[in-house]
């Protein structure tokens, strides 16, 4: 956002982390994306020397279970609160991105010292994440009560579906009173300016990008007796449908029904991987893995695909999801049809209006491979590929949005007599 944010009046001073990659599955490096942040845009980082190792196996055991605060969180929250109070005097404004979502507690604490109002952006909606699995349901209603506390505090709340934003205000009704808005994840457009790179291999090529969560699904399958007794996950959550392993169930039909599809078809796996993802990949003969890529190589990868493959997590019907997925709006803009396997929720309800999805319930693996094999054909007959509605693709432009959170703004500074805006935190 802080590339955009400029050109709207907003000069950004940046807090966040030591930078330095300790072998975090969820946190990998990709230098590239430095080179994006304007010259002009200061970054204040904690040093990386003082964060947390990991820790022994029973202590993340007693902080899940005791809620014992974990050391890189009391790191995190300190430290940032100490270096923004520095930093940002003067301020007009904090905005914090999350996660973690221990960085509201730093934005509260940063809007008592700054004496600045404090826009908070969850990303996910927190505890009210379907896919977030609590030890206990007392679990979750602390959690729940540490997030009402928390976004109390805040003079706006940014949640990234219309879904997330019901649910909220149906939960915390007395955040009513706050400006409580949906701004989506969204593409760059300058990542997809230049043309692609032609491929001429006469491949069918479908390619997912990103995480899976494969390990995640069969613990949770595992203690599905567990988490119903103790109510830490909501009543038929799958998780392990976000992941690659039902699309690898239909493929392998193809390929029993049709043996000569072996040397047509081709899945791309790009991401960080671990043993679970692996093992349930290499058992298909067309797997092609690519292990982590840089943003830009990603979206290469994803606009050399005749179909992109999007999962998410299994809900019962009837239940809507309340999270998108980041990598649905690059898949939009890289113009590819799109294979999603998702339920009901503002994913669904976006690739639907797009037009260029084939849309599947999570494990519906006949729908996948009737669906896999409708895309196959219309290959072969050399029929051009469906193309997403252009005006639902600009509504997730980072630049549109930049310009939805810069209103955004400038309804809290005027709500708090803070016309000129000179800073964001």
């Amino acid at each position: 956002m802080v590339r955009y944010l400029a050109d709207l009046g907003y000069e950004s001073i940046v807090v966040t982390g030591g930078g330095a990659y300790r072998g975090d599955r969820w946190a990998p490096e990709d230098a590239t994306l430095l080179e994006e942040i304007p010259a002009e845009v200061t970054v204040h980082r904690l040093p990386a020397m003082d964060e947390p190792p990991g820790t022994s196996r029973i202590r993340p055991f007693a902080e899940r279970w005791l809620g014992i605060r974990d050391r890189w969180t009391g790191w995190w929250v300190e430290g940032s609160t100490r270096l923004g109070s520095e930093v940002g005097a003067g301020v007009d404004l904090i905005y914090v991105w999350m996660q973690p979502y221990a960085s509201a507690e730093a934005g509260a604490a940063l809007s008592r010292a700054l004496r600045a109002p404090w826009v908070a952006d969850l990303g996910d909606p927190w505890a009210l994440d379907e896919m977030l699995i609590y030890a206990t349901a007392a679990h979750r209603r602390l959690a729940l009560r540490r997030m009402g506390e928390l976004l109390g505090t805040a003079s706006a709340i940014v949640m990234s579906t219309q879904e997330a934003v019901d649910r909220l205000l149906r939960q915390f009704p007395e955040l009513a009173s706050r400006t409580v808005v949906a701004i989506p994840n969204g593409f760059d457009a300058a990542d997809f300016a230049a043309e692609p790179t032609p491929r001429d291999d006469g491949k069918f090529r479908i390619v997912h990008t990103g995480y899976l969560h494969t390990a995640l699904g069969e613990q949770h399958r595992r203690r599905r007796l567990l988490h119903s007794v103790l109510r830490g996950s909501i009543p038929g959550l799958d998780v392990l449908t976000r992941s690659h392993v039902y699309l690898v169930e239909a493929i392998d039909r193809i390929l029993d029904r049709d043996p000569g599809l072996l040397e047509l078809l081709e899945l791309h796996l790009a991401g960080v991987m671990n043993a679970t993802d692996r093992r349930a990949a290499t058992r298909c003969p067309v797997v092609r893995l690519h292990g982590y890529v840089t943003h830009a190589e990603s979206i290469e990868l994803m606009r050399s695909a005749n179909l992109l493959f999007l999962p998410m997590h299994n809900l019962p019907r009837g239940v809507r999801a309340t999270i998108v997925p980041g990598k649905t709006y690059e898949y939009l803009a890289a113009g590819t049809p799109i294979l999603a396997a998702v339920p009901a929720g503002d994913a669904r309800d976006i690739l639907v209006e797009a037009g260029n999805a084939i849309l599947v319930y999570p494990d519906d693996v006949d729908a996948m491979t009737s669906g896999i094999l409708q895309e196959i054909e219309r290959f072969r007959a050399s029929l051009s590929a469906r193309a997403p509605e252009p005006g639902v693709v600009a509504r997730f432009e980072y630049r549109k949005l930049a310009g939805d959170l810069a209103d955004l703004f400038a309804a809290v500074l005027a709500q708090s007599k803070k016309r000129s805006p000179r800073a964001v935190v």
